[in-house]
């Protein structure tokens, strides 16, 4: 009871400051963060919003998939783009799609960029950054087009154009010098495409291939594999055929058992070698 009433009360608590700061003095291993690489982008034009992602998954250094979909469904009329970690973004966006569709079972509407981003606000916000997911929030609703930008943590940002994950500096790049307002359709998915190229072609932790999603007031148009990069040049014709009972055998044991009655005695087993 005492310890219950020891317990700070209200605001923050920062007993782990206190646990690392002793791990550094006992020279132990310090805590690291996760290092996971991605490209994803989002950008708003004239007529509706348009996602894109590459396709590389990575397990530290390792390349785990080389065609993962980083894209995911909300809604009809909503997409989301998932940097960090793959289980996080892939249940996140799963829950609230589920969500998105009670929804709409219940009142009938059309789901609304705003509430989809604002629920995953406050999911995120509740773990405090623990789930690793970076979300780019896409759609087009009765109230116009939107491109919402979610931090691990929590934070939401509504911008014209954004980039996030461990690419995002060479794709903002690109962004930042060639968006404009009131881009066509083709136009921004080229411009998409070639900040998804630049994360690709400068960041290990990105790669394969483009993804793009392009979200207007009439449909959704998603290209799986838009643009495929470092394809391998020559595949064999045919599969690999071996023969049957190729692997030779170093030495055999026959072993025969005899079959004993329930109930009965213990007649032996012999072995013959």
């Amino acid at each position: 009871m005492e310890y219950l009433q020891s317990l700070q009360k209200g605001g923050f608590n920062f007993d782990n400051c206190h646990r690392n700061n002793l791990l550094i003095e006992s020279n132990a291993v310090k805590p690291t963060v996760k290092k996971t690489g991605t490209t994803i982008v989002g950008v708003t034009f004239k007529d509706g919003v348009v996602l894109a992602a590459d396709t590389r998954a990575t397990s530290d250094t390792t390349v785990a998939e080389k065609n993962c979909a980083k894209i995911h469904y909300l809604a009809p009329n909503i997409y989301c783009c998932g940097a960090g970690t793959a289980a996080d973004c892939e249940h996140v966006t799963e829950k609230m799609s589920s969500e998105l569709e009670l929804l709409r079972l219940n009142t009938g509407r059309v789901s609304r960029v705003m509430t989809a981003a604002s629920r995953l606000q406050w999911n995120l916000w509740q773990y405090r950054g623990n789930i690793g997911a970076a979300l780019i929030i896409a759609g087009v609703d009765p109230k116009g087009k939107w491109l919402a930008q979610l931090s691990p943590e929590g934070t939401t940002s509504y911008l014209p154009y954004c980039a996030m994950g461990s690419g995002s500096l060479a794709a903002i790049a690109i962004l930042e010098a060639k968006f404009r307002d009131g881009l066509t359709q083709d136009e921004a998915v080229d411009l998409v495409q070639e900040a998804i190229e630049a994360g690709i072609f400068h960041d290990l932790g990105s790669g394969s291939n483009v993804d793009v999603c392009i979200i207007t007031a009439e449909k959704t148009d998603y290209r799986r594999n838009y643009r495929v990069y470092n394809k391998k040049e020559w595949v064999k014709p045919t599969p690999y055929s071996f023969p049957p009972r190729n692997t030779p055998i170093l030495r055999e044991h026959n072993i025969k058992l005899e079959v004993v009655p329930v109930g009965g005695e213990r007649v032996g087993m012999e072995i013959e070698k």
